[in-house]
């Protein structure tokens, strides 16, 4: 095996105490997926960061237990984020608002370890990073009524209309999401693709576990949501970034 610190042998786990590959295990059944994880190179910094951290501030989704968010997170109230990118808008809300919780779920193995570093570089403490799929977390490892808020910021669009079914916002999935969230929390949702923004406010609207927090149409870009390098790209080519804030309806 090569001493260069950026190899090693591939039949052995890069980190072994760090993220798995494919957490879920026997959990993870078929069924249309909304994500594709990608395999991009892990900077050194970035690596260094999971095998220091992860141990401490990150898990692995394997749908084995039910996360008590009120020991994970010292009791604050929890915003579940999905699909974080490289995690810096995530360490700018976390930042911000140290007295919200932020579980932050990703399968990006570079992004996960950039976050870490984010976290450590900030002393941000009400991060935790879930490693795996958003489903299977809400399915079977959260409980009833259990999150403050909800963030989907620009998932993969799906824009051929043969992958439309593999989009994340669907009935289903927000029946599901509907029951991990306490009444009155928000669904905050933002897409650079028109054709998605159409599709997540129209399913939005016929959902009967949510209503629209601006009846009608989509809400104005809130103070709190970061402006991320993904974000600027996509404005920089003429699109036009939509926000939907959905409340959970039930009596609080």
């Amino acid at each position: 095996m090569s001493d260069h610190p950026d190899q090693h042998d591939r039949s052995q786990p890069r980190f072994p105490d760090g993220p798995a590959p494919a957490p879920a295990g026997p959990h993870n059944e078929r069924r249309i997926r909304s994500f594709v994880p990608r395999r991009s190179r892990v900077t050194l910094a970035q690596g260094e960061a999971l095998r220091r951290l992860w141990p401490k501030w990150g898990f692995d989704i394997d749908g084995a237990s039910v996360l008590d968010l009120d020991d994970l997170f010292d009791g604050l109230p929890v915003v579940l984020e999905i699909g974080f990118g490289m995690g810096e808008a995530t360490a700018d809300m976390a930042a911000a608002d140290p007295a919200t919780g932020i579980l932050a779920v990703d399968v990006h193995t570079p992004g996960q370890g950039n976050l870490l570093r984010l976290m450590e570089q900030r002393g941000l403490t009400n991060v935790r990073i879930g490693n795996g799929d958003a489903v299977i977390l809400l399915r079977e490892m959260l409980a009833p009524a259990a999150l403050a808020g909800m963030r989907i910021y620009f998932p993969d669009p799906w824009p051929k209309k043969r992958h439309n079914k593999r989009r994340l916002i669907q009935p289903e999935f927000l029946a599901l999401a509907a029951s991990r969230m306490a009444p009155g929390a928000v669904l905050h949702c933002a897409t650079d693709w028109e054709p998605y923004a159409e599709w997540m406010l129209e399913t939005l609207e016929a959902s009967p576990h949510f209503e629209n927090a601006h009846p009608g149409g989509y809400a104005p870009r809130p103070d709190f949501r970061p402006r991320t390098r993904f974000e600027g790209q996509g404005l920089g080519k003429g699109h036009i970034v939509n926000d939907l804030l959905f409340r959970r309806i039930g009596e609080e």
